[in-house]
This record gives structure tokens, C-alpha cells and sequence, in this order.
């Protein structure tokens, strides 16, 4: 792990006494929502599905006509992906039917949960963190893990051949205060350089650009790189970017949160039946992704585009399908650690995280085959 980025300031526990975060107000008056735009396994789990039609004699699961699930057109939500192309949520449903909407961006997703519109979602930390937050605790839980990585810098590589040459060049993340946000003004912290978080003006120009325009920005040289997770890294990298920093060597064990699943509270209570049927999905299209990394990646990709209308180029889609680690675990400890970097950042009152999670339903599913079960960091429900 670099120097420059201290396992204590990562990790709870690492290298000093973990200091609790909290209860106060979830953001400072002037970002309504932090965002992410971008941004196991069951008993009897089968590599494929036989597609997505209901399976005869199949029944109702809690009495459900539906479950409404939401995820994001990113590789990184490659879970929610693969699972419904290759008809793994509609499987554990039964007669009860999988129906989906796809998200650009935290905010609407959360907006959704509350609402009722979805049921369960794929979302990245922070929305979760100020989701929950913003309630005082009251509309949703993350109950499971789904991808770890998948987040790089990249930069112009005639303006920015090394670390020492970031500092006075513009660099894009997707969103004030989203996820891959919060990790840029961290790590401009520990070089020892100065932004404002809210305007972003400093030693580093902070700039914040949709991923979708991110890379018409570096080919007009609007910036000079961009801290971003994929595809948008990759995409990049296609139009002549380099590599600088891979984000998951700033982490213990290159492990840290970037997609979760979410689920509102009163469905868990209400619903838990279906609950620990989508974990029990989620469960087997990580294992199916992780035993069949290139029939997977070809699931995805075949999603985005019945999704989008478009398909990603393999020079883009294999490195960006890659640098994602598919996995079960919410990796809680990680989630802490970057909603303490947002404080210190400034962009978030210490929060109470206290109850973020309940593990339950999934280590439910995965004791059933024998799996250890995976933590909350101390941030579960009693």
C-alpha cells in the first residue's frame, strides 16, 4: 500500500483507535443529495437459468404479483446484469414477477426506494450513506455486497506522467460529492494539496462532469484526466489516456465497497421471503461470474445494450470487466471509511451509521452452502 495514503486512515482499527461517526445532519446545506452517477452461495445454485419466463407449477413468493428491482447501465453493477439477462431474479421469484428500471444516478434510486417504485436496488455508498442519513435511519438497509473496484485515475499522459504532476491540472469526477468524488479529494489530502470540495478550485481544479460527456470533455481538453469508475475509465483509455492510480491499491487487501444492494425497510419487514430470494439470485450470479468470467462479461455487455441500445467495444469492455471484483461481502469496514473521508472533506456532518446494515437474510443464504458468513463492521442492526 502507498505511502502516502496510511492504512489508518482507511481502515477503522488500522494503525489507530476507530473514532464513531456521529448522528448530525447528513449533508451541508448546499448539496441536497450526495450521489453516485456513475455511478455464496444458494444451496442449489446453477450456473444458468433457463431464461427469464416463469418456470410452470411456480409459485407466488409472499404473495407478491411483483418485486421492483433497480440498478445502474455500469459494469460495476454487473451483478444486477448478468442476473437479468440470464434470468436469475425471475428464477428465485417464481410466479412472482421480476420487473426492473435502470438508474443514471443515486438520487432518482433512493428517490425510488421511498417512494415505493423499486423494491431493492444496486447502488454505490454514498447514496446509501445519505439516503439512510437523511431519514434518521428509517427507509432502507444494505443487505449485501456485489462489487468491489473498478475505479481508476486516469490522465493525459503528455500533461501528467507521475503523481507530482496531478497538481495543477483539472481533473473530472462524476458528481460533486458522489462516491468516486469523495475518494479524489481524499487522496489530493494525503499528497498534502488544498481544494475546496464545494467548488472544487484549488491545487487540483476539481471538475465535475457527467461520465456520459467525460470523455467528449479529455478529447477537447477540457481535462486532464479523470477519477472515474467503469466503463468511463476505459472508455478513456481508448482515446489515449493512461493509467496513473488503480484505486483498489489505496485499500487493505485491493478490497473496497462500490456497489451494494439496498432494500427499503418496510419490504424487508413486510417481505423477507423475497428478500432472501433476490440475495439468494445475487449470490448465484456472482458465483456463475466468477466461475465464467467471459460468458458473463458477454451477459453484461448483451444487458447494456438491450438496456441502452448500445454495446460496449471489447477494447473497452475487457479491461473495464476486469478491474471488478465480484463479491458477496459489503465490505462494511471500507463504507465507513468513505463516509469518514467525506467528512473530512467536508461534504457530510458525521453521520450515524449505526443499523446501516442487516446481514442476516444473506448469511442465512450463505450458511446454507456452507459459506462463512460476512460482517458488518460493527454497524448492523440489534
Amino acid at each position: 500500500m502507498p505511502a502516502n495514503l496510511p492504512l489508518s486512515r482507511l481502515r477503522p482499527g488500522g494503525g489507530s483507535p476507530r473514532r464513531p461517526l456521529h448522528r448530525g445532519l447528513a449533508v451541508l446545506a448546499a448539496l441536497p443529495l450526495l450521489a453516485l452517477a456513475a455511478c455464496g452461495y444458494g444451496s442449489q445454485a446453477a450456473d444458468e437459468p433457463a431464461g427469464q419466463k416463469v418456470a410452470a407449477g411456480a409459485e407466488k413468493i409472499d404473495g407478491l404479483d411483483s418485486v421492483k428491482i433497480g440498478y445502474f447501465g455500469n459494469l460495476t453493477h454487473g451483478t444486477a446484469l448478468v442476473g437479468v439477462n440470464k434470468g436469475y431474479f425471475q428464477k428465485a421469484l417464481g410466479a412472482t414477477e421480476a420487473s426492473y428500471q435502470v438508474f443514471n444516478a443515486g438520487p432518482s434510486e433512493i428517490e425510488a426506494l421511498n417512494s415505493g417504485s423499486i423494491d431493492i436496488g444496486w447502488i454505490g455508498p454514498s447514496p446509501a450513506i445519505n439516503g439512510y442519513t437523511r431519514s434518521a435511519g428509517k427507509n432502507l438497509r444494505i443487505v449485501g455486497g456485489s462489487a468491489s473496484g473498478g475505479v481508476k485515475l486516469v490522465v493525459n499522459p503528455a500533461e501528467i506522467k507521475s503523481v507530482a504532476d496531478v497538481k495543477g491540472k483539472r481533473i473530472a469526477t462524476p458528481q460533486l460529492g458522489n462516491t468516486q468524488d469523495v475518494a479524489l479529494l481524499n487522496w489530493i489530502s494525503e499528497q498534502g494539496w488544498k481544494v475546496d470540495a464545494e467548488s472544487g478550485k484549488g491545487d487540483v481544479s476539481v471538475v465535475r462532469t457527467d461520465n456520459k460527456v467525460t470523455p467528449d470533455a479529455y478529447r477537447s481538453g477540457s481535462v486532464d484526466g479523470a477519477w472515474v469508475p467503469e466503463p468511463t475509465a476505459s472508455k478513456l483509455v481508448a482515446e489515449g489516456a493512461k493509467v496513473l492510480l488503480d484505486e483498489s491499491d489505496l485499500w487493505p487487501d485491493k478490497k473496497f465497497v462500490i456497489t451494494n444492494i439496498i432494500v427499503s425497510q418496510k419490504f424487508l419487514a413486510e417481505h423477507p421471503k423475497a428478500v432472501a430470494a433476490v440475495l439468494k439470485a445475487s449470490v448465484d450470479v456472482n458465483k456463475y461470474i466468477n466461475a465464467h468470467p467471459d460468458e458473463a462479461k458477454a451477459a453484461a455487455n448483451a444487458q447494456l445494450k438491450a438496456d441502452s441500445g448500445k454495446a460496449l467495444p471489447a477494447k473497452v469492455l475487457d479491461p473495464a470487466w476486469k478491474s471488478i471484483r465480484f463479491t458477496d461481502d459489503p465490505l462494511a469496514a471500507t463504507l465507513n471509511s468513505e463516509a469518514r473521508h467525506a467528512v473530512e472533506a467536508g461534504l457530510l456532518e458525521d453521520p450515524l451509521l449505526d443499523g446501516i446494515y442487516d446481514l442476516a437474510p444473506l448469511n442465512e443464504v450463505l450458511r446454507a452452502a456452507g459459506e462463512p458468513p460476512v460482517d458488518d463492521a460493527g454497524l448492523g442492526v440489534e
